[in-house]
């Protein structure tokens, strides 16, 4: 069996993502409400009590809302990074928790799947994003990332299917009321994708085994799941894979559920 995965929601409101095999299930980020989690893991055909895990990519709250009620009303593992823990810690709403600590730029397994966490610039502590693999399939998650590494290219080149960041339209997010600080964080080294430089982050490691693109946190005010997928599909065409199959993230329902097999992506 390959991976299947679904983004639950994405976006300045709240993030999630569920990631399956044949025997595990484990949330990204929970950044919604233990209940809202639970209502569109039904909507999906999984249920709260599937989940093996919560792994964090990082501490900022649209992505550890439901931390401690899915924690310590369902029992739910949790895993994140030294840094991303004392940075949890440091909410008073989450004191107390339990975590299992793993290091960055190694790998660790839940159940049959290995997870491979690798450092992504963004402005908080000690961000990561994520590859998870079988002997099948292999899936990235990135939803927060300000730019493209040559460590991020290497670990999306083997990936059957990608979550990534797409965050903003150039020039809708110059063209917006938004303070000229927040425009610069957002456009920074430190903060969030556009949707030309996911293009270019994608297009330039598409292997031979990649099937499918999910577009993720994508702006409400500065972007439009209509310019997220042609942006990313014309960085596609130009270096001849238009073959790869590309969807947008939403923050108000879940996508499909993806299942990533060897030479084949499928949405159910």
């Amino acid at each position: 069996m390959g991976i299947r995965f679904c983004v639950l929601g994405s976006g300045s409101s709240g993030n999630c993502t569920l990631v399956a095999s044949e025997k595990s299930a484990v949330l990204v980020d929970v950044g919604l409400s233990g209940r809202e989690i639970s209502r569109r893991l039904e909507a999906v055909s999984f249920r709260i009590s599937d989940v093996g895990a919560i792994c964090l990519t990082h501490e900022h709250e649209d992505h550890v809302a439901g931390l401690k009620v899915l924690h310590k009303r369902h029992n739910i593992p949790l895993y994140a990074n030294t840094a991303t823990v004392e940075a949890v810690s440091l909410r008073g709403k989450c004191k107390g928790l339990r975590w299992t600590v793993f290091t960055t730029g190694c790998l660790f397994e839940i159940g049959d799947m290995t997870i491979e966490p690798f450092t992504v610039p963004h402005d908080s502590y000690d961000p990561v994003g994520f590859i998870f693999g079988n002997s099948n399939a292999r899936v990235a998650v990135i939803t927060d990332i300000g730019m493209s590494t040559s460590l991020v290219r290497e670990k999306l080149r083997p990936c059957s299917a990608i979550i990534v960041e797409s965050n903003h339209d150039e020039k809708l997010l110059r063209d917006s009321d938004r303070p000229w600080s927040l425009k610069q964080r957002i456009a920074g080294r430190q903060g969030h994708l556009s949707n030309a430089q996911a293009g270019k982050l994608v297009s330039e490691t598409a292997g031979p085994d990649l099937r499918l693109v999910v577009l993720a946190h994508l702006s409400r005010d500065c972007n439009t799941p209509e310019l997220a997928i042609s942006s990313m599909k014309r960085a596609l065409d130009e270096v001849g894979r238009s073959d790869v199959q590309v969807f947008a993230a939403c923050p108000d329902r879940p996508t499909p559920l993806f299942t990533v097999t060897p030479g084949k992506a499928e949405a159910s």
